[in-house]
This record gives structure tokens, sequence and C-alpha cells, in this order.
């Protein structure tokens, strides 16, 4: 296994280390949650920026990468949700998108065709990462500081003004707006896959007949 394809499983690996820590009664660990979902993210930039430096981009890497990435973005926004930071429905929505994104991607891989990727869709996933990481941060300032602090006064306005909540519903707007334009340009991987699964559908009913 190369070392980008190791940097992702290293990704899907620190991933529940973080929520365990995130849930941690201890305020260091929470910190070093934070810390965590930072290299996390940072793994996501490195590993294909060395695939495609030295040419080790496999077929392999390829749906490896974004799955890590769902699942590490997946994991924050529940937990994030459970904390009472995200709503729940755009949680939903974005967890949705982002999962049947990857299994018409995997259709694709599993056929031997090429899938499109829009430039939009990168800065989605990078936007989603720098978002949720920013809520996490404010989650630590409110749990870390008295309310005479400055900080938790700013923290306050922002409340005030729903900061994060517009915050996450651009992101989930965002995420619908790429699902929809991924889906117009791959909509004959679409298709083809609805047809194959109607087809075996069609076939399992016979048999069971039979």
């Amino acid at each position: 296994m190369n070392l980008p394809n190791q940097l992702t499983i290293l990704r899907i690996l620190l991933t529940p280390l973080f929520v365990v820590f995130l849930f941690s009664q201890n305020l260091i660990l929470k910190y070093i949650a934070l810390l965590i979902f930072l290299i996390a993210t940072l793994t996501d930039w490195y590993d294909g920026y060395i695939a495609r430096k030295y040419g080790v981009v496999t077929i392999w890497g390829k749906f490896l990468d974004p799955l890590a990435d769902k699942i590490l973005v997946s994991s924050t926004l529940f937990a994030l949700y459970f904390l009472h930071k995200v709503e729940l429905w755009m949680t939903y929505i974005i967890v949705i998108r982002d999962f049947l994104i990857t299994g018409l991607r995997s259709y694709a891989m599993f056929r031997k065709q090429p899938v499109i990727t829009s430039q939009l869709a990168k800065i989605k996933t990078f936007t989603q990462m720098t978002v949720v990481y920013f809520i996490l941060f404010l989650y630590l300032i409110e749990i870390t500081y008295d309310e005479h602090s400055i900080l938790i006064q700013f923290l306050h306005f922002l409340e005030s003004i729903r900061f994060v909540y517009w915050l996450m519903l651009f992101i989930t707007a965002l995420t619908v707006f790429t699902a929809i334009q991924y889906f117009v340009v791959n909509g004959h991987h679409l298709k083809n896959m609805i047809v194959d699964l109607v087809n075996l559908m069609k076939s399992t009913r016979r048999r069971n007949c039979d």
C-alpha cells in the first residue's frame, strides 16, 4: 500500500478516536480531539498532493479518499448534533448526499468507467471541513472560558445572529447544489445503475419463484 493510501487509512482510523476524545469529560482530551480533526483534514490534502506529484494515483485510492472524507465529516456532524451545535435535518441532508455520491462513484469504478468531479465539489469538501472545525473551536471556547470573558461575549453575539445556523445552511445548500450538478454530469452512471438494480431484482425474483 502506497503512502497516500496509508494516509487515507489513517484518516479513517483517527475518526473514532476523535469522537471518543470529543465526548470525554476531560477538557484536555477535548482539545486533543480538535487537534486530531485538524491532523485528519491535513492528511486529506497531503495524500492527494503526494499521489498527484509522484504519479501514484490508484483506483483504490480514488475510492477510499472521498470515502474517508465522508466518514470524518459525517461522524463530526452527528457528534456536533448530539452536542446541540447543528441542526439534525441539515446533518441528514449532508450525510445522505455524500453517501449517495459515494455509492454512484463506487458503481462507476466497478464498471471501470470515469467519473467527473467538478472543482466546486472539491471546494465544497474543503468548506465543509473548515466550517466544522470552526464550530468545534467555538464549542471549546464555550466550555473553557467563564461568562465574563470577552470571548464568551463574542460567542453570545454570534449566537444572537445565529451565525452557525447560517453557516450550516450555506454548507447544506452548497452540498445539495453540488449533488444536483454531480448527478447531471454523471447521469449516465445513475441510469445504468438503476437499470442494473432493476435487472438484479427481477433475476432474484425469478430465482425465488423457481
